[in-house]
């Protein structure tokens, strides 16, 4: 049976979703994101064009595909921002899966504004938005995005686009356990193995962007992401071996034929 992934009214076969900034041109970002076999690419709408039908527009290069466009609100700062954008780009586009982001930091670490996050995934949801939420690894935050509404929590692996991978693997858990919307890992992914981390941890799904798009070569590490995902997530329903101190011989010592 397809192991799908059910955020909200939408179901997903990859468990693996792109971003759609810092590529040369969209149609690398195409190739990338169709090498990565990723269903769903997130776009940041004040960055990256979906909206004007008269200048370049990157739906336009996935008109012929089944990849879903997941517009955020990268570059708001307060919940206001955030609410006004999404009700713009429903209307002019139809969608209404979107990734919530609300940043606090816009210097140096990016990190969220949870506050004005959970303020504005309070209004989207109650508007029938399908909302993905952007937060820090905290489970406390996390079911409250979750009893706000939203239909997945998004908690950061690390700083965005630092590339420095899971800095705290029990908070993934921890958020894991604390929530029952899907859990999509965020933010922070450098490679591929950082993605079958997080998979193993027991995520639901990891978003990346930086790591796809800025590697000497994007095609190949978006295969590399598509297989890091997918065992990441064989591995954690396969279910791994505990860790022990010591040695535990793979063939059992009784028995041992005397010479």
């Amino acid at each position: 049976m397809a192991d799908i992934l059910k955020i909200g009214k939408y179901e997903f076969t990859s468990r693996l979703i792109v971003g759609s900034g810092k590529y040369p041109d969209f149609q690398t970002t195409r190739d990338a994101t169709l090498a990565s076999g990723a269903e769903m690419i997130t776009v940041a709408v004040r960055r990256v064009n979906i909206l004007d039908p008269n200048e370049e527009n990157l739906m336009d290069y996935f008109k012929d595909t089944d990849v879903q466009i997941l517009p955020n609100s990268a570059g708001c700062t307060t919940a206001e921002e955030a609410i006004t954008l999404f009700r713009l780009v429903k209307e002019a586009t139809g969608i209404d899966i979107i990734k919530l982001e609300v940043i606090g930091d816009t210097k140096k670490t990016l990190y969220p504004d949870v506050l004005e996050t959970l303020k504005a995934c309070e209004v989207l949801a109650k508007e029938d938005f399908t909302v993905m939420a952007y937060t820090n690894d905290d489970p406390i935050m996390a079911k409250r995005l979750e009893d706000a509404g939203a239909a997945a929590v998004m908690p950061l692996a690390a700083p965005i686009g630092s590339g420095l991978g899971i800095q705290n693997r029990y908070n993934v858990v921890f958020v894991k356990d604390a929530v029952n919307v899907p859990v999509i890992v965020d933010a922070g992914i450098g490679t591929a193995s950082d993605a079958a981390v997080a998979m193993e941890l027991g995520a639901d799904g990891v978003l990346t962007n930086t790591a796809i798009a800025q590697a000497k070569d994007p095609i190949r590490m978006a295969e590399a992401m598509k297989y890091a995902v997918i065992a990441g997530r064989e591995a954690y329903k396969a279910g791994r071996i505990p860790k022990k101190p010591y040695a535990t011989a793979s063939s059992p010592l009784e028995g041992l034929i005397e010479f």
